[in-house]
């Protein structure tokens, strides 16, 4: 839900200098533009932008976008230099553009809140939600704008995919279809802030110490940039130290909503009520969703929304689109990411073979649409896939073992392929974790962070003393994983918690062709030979792996069973690379460090944090091992 995706995309129609096509869109010579205050059925009234086109004798649908990000830019006579790949492909094809403030953001009327709760029952005129906002807009728009053909699509990505699920919801008769793009859906359970019970430190902090200041009154101006006093995330929020010297330091109470995101650092009544999942039942408008394999901040979103939408609205045509990107990148290029090349333009693809039909479809009742319930991108193959079902229906379970001497066994669901440890054999692997020296999660000198880390090479984790790594030997076929991956290992910490970091990587072979293998890091000047391409990362604090809402200690080094579900991937590892799994206890600064002692984060102090012994555990009575979904062969 990144407000730095906001700016580059300019929220309202998707305006970039760095996105834009060479050739700028003339949106003034081809649009009229008013801004309206629409009323609310409680009174407060929103902003709107709304663009038309100019051939003001013909009927156009409406697509419109409700966002926190700002609808600049102000004034009616003012408009964008030029809008995105989408933006620009929608307004050629003759549709109506709507960008909405929402409520208590920038122009709006009106007190913001975070994920406005859901209100499935409303017993008057003065309860209101994010759906009552959107049905109220889209019944103003639907009566006044005579330009209209009476079908409105909605669409948004990441905080604007938040708005886009709710305007799905109880949704507006004229709202025929929607794209809810990398959205925000259930905070604490997988998107942008937590993580399986850990904070995701950068996100929340950088985003909080800009987006997270009050408004005072209506205005145009963003909240300035915070000012990290170093280009080194790293060593910035290592100084940081405890986490309740963010506020002590920094922002000093002037964030509210970082004061309630740290006090809710477990599941409870507050989280469930922004849970956008179990209200996405009976839907009614098309849904296209789409998220990147790439996104470290709502491939949950993307991914558990399509599901559970499939699921409680079985009647409703429900898609889902997953390509090889980082957050929100498909409104950009999509050639490449960090050092690997796709080989194609893939968010040319995207704008010109799926979203473009799928809205003119359902909104200009044109053309027959063409398209499978998954779309989605092969990481490893480089290929677009189309399936009936995802995860596809002919994948099966398999499991990759973790054994002595680095090893790594792929097998299927009968059991562990190698002999028990004989007594002599080591029954475990152990590294020290030491919070003064946590395993950083980029090779980069950054901030916020780098778009491409989820793919980045992990060479330079592998070779720390506290990370372990277990890899196959090179395979023999390709093995292609399509869905969730599983982890279940059996740990112990000497202290009394300790976070477990696991990730999936597909190591290339030393001699591997560099065109063959992506090409070369623009810029960069190398090959890829024995690259380490993270495909799948995580994090379990592990005190909540029984329970988010209800943490455990550890017993110290008494062996113990965690368990945590990565999310789904696509990715095919071909024969002559191998299968890597690296284990970790930090990950640097993505992840805030645990203290290794059974202390909330907000309240830890300094003599709180300790270094750890931690073992992971690969004997036939202790075992440890990732399950993969797995295509059959040839497929």
């Amino acid at each position: 839900m990144t407000w730095r995706l906001s700016i580059l995309a300019m929220a309202a129609l998707g305006v970039a200098g760095g996105l834009a096509a060479q050739e700028p869109f003339d949106v003034r010579a081809h649009f009229t533009k008013q801004e309206v205050m629409i009323p609310m059925r409680d009174g407060v009234r929103l902003f709107t932008a709304i663009y038309v086109p100019r051939d003001s004798g013909s009927r156009h649908p409406i697509l419109m976008r409700r966002t926190p990000y700002s609808c600049s830019p102000y004034g009616a006579d003012t408009y964008p230099p030029g809008v995105g790949r989408q933006q620009e492909r929608h307004m050629r094809a003759g549709y109506i553009f709507v960008c909405q403030d929402v409520r208590g953001t920038f122009f709006s009327e009106g007190t913001y809140a975070n994920v406005r709760p859901y209100l499935p029952v409303k017993r008057g005129s003065r309860d209101i939600d994010e759906t009552t906002d959107t049905y109220d807009t889209v019944e103003w728009l639907i009566k006044n704008l005579k330009a209209s053909n009476g079908r409105v699509g909605i669409s948004g990505i990441s905080y604007p995919g938040f708005y886009a699920w709710m305007g799905t919801i109880d949704a507006h008769p004229a709202v025929k279809a929607t794209s809810p793009q990398a959205p925000v859906s259930k905070w604490m359970g997988g998107d942008d802030f937590y993580h399986n019970g850990a904070l995701l430190l950068p996100h929340a902090f950088d985003f909080y110490a800009n987006f997270g200041r009050v408004r005072p009154a209506p205005t145009a101006q963003r909240n300035p940039p915070f000012d990290h006093g170093t280009p080194d995330e790293y060593a910035f929020f290592l100084r940081l130290g405890p986490l309740a010297n963010a506020n002590a330091r920094y922002f000093r109470g002037e964030i509210p909503y970082w004061d309630t995101l740290v006090a809710n650092d477990r599941w409870n009544e507050y989280w469930a009520a922004r849970d956008v999942l179990p209200h996405l039942k009976g839907t009614k408008p098309a849904t296209l969703v789409v998220g990147g394999w790439f996104d470290t901040e709502n491939l949950f979103g993307a991914l558990n929304s399509y599901q559970v939408n499939e699921r409680l609205s079985p009647d409703a045509q429900n898609r889902l689109v997953m390509g090889p990107w980082s957050h929100g990148q498909w409104q950009g290029s999509g050639d490449s990411l960090g050092s690997i090349s796709w080989d194609q333009e893939t968010a040319a693809f995207y704008t010109d073979s799926i979203e473009g039909p799928f809205f003119d479809h359902y909104l200009k009742g044109t053309g027959t649409l063409d398209l499978p319930e998954a779309f989605v991108f092969n990481t490893g193959a480089k290929t677009w896939r189309r399936f009936d079902a995802w995860p596809p229906t002919e994948a099966t379970a398999r499991r990759v073992w973790l054994g002595a001497g680095s090893s790594l066994r792929l097998d299927g669901m009968g059991g562990m392929p190698d002999a028990p440890a004989t007594p002599a054999a080591p029954e475990y692997d152990e590294y020290i974790n030491d919070p003064a020296k946590p395993v950083p999660y980029t090779d980069q000198i950054t901030h916020w962070y780098n778009p491409g880390f989820m793919l980045e090479d992990q060479r330079f984790a592998a070779r720390r003393p506290d990370v372990l790594v277990y890899q196959t030997e090179p395979l023999t076929e390709d093995v292609t994983i399509a869905g969730p991956i599983q982890v279940r290992f059996t740990v112990s910490t000497s202290g009394t918690d300790a976070d477990w970091v696991v990730k999936v990587i597909d190591v290339f072979p030393d001699d591997v062709d560099a065109s063959a293998a992506g090409g070369r890091r623009r810029g960069a000047g190398r090959g890829l030979g024995g690259y380490q391409m993270l495909v799948r990362g995580d994090v379990l604090r592990g005190k909540f792996r029984n329970s988010f809402a209800v943490p455990e200690p550890f017993t110290p080094d008494a062996p113990t069973v965690v368990a945590f579900t990565l999310q789904d991937a696509f990715h095919t590892f071909k024969a002559g690379h191998r299968i890597m799994i690296q284990v970790q206890s930090s990950w640097f600064p993505m992840v805030d460090l645990n203290p290794g002692t059974f202390v909330r984060a907000i309240e830890a102090k300094p003599e709180d944090f300790r270094k750890t012994t931690q073992r992971v555990y690969h004997t036939r009575s202790l075992p440890s091992y990732v399950e993969l979904t797995v295509l059959p062969s040839g497929r």
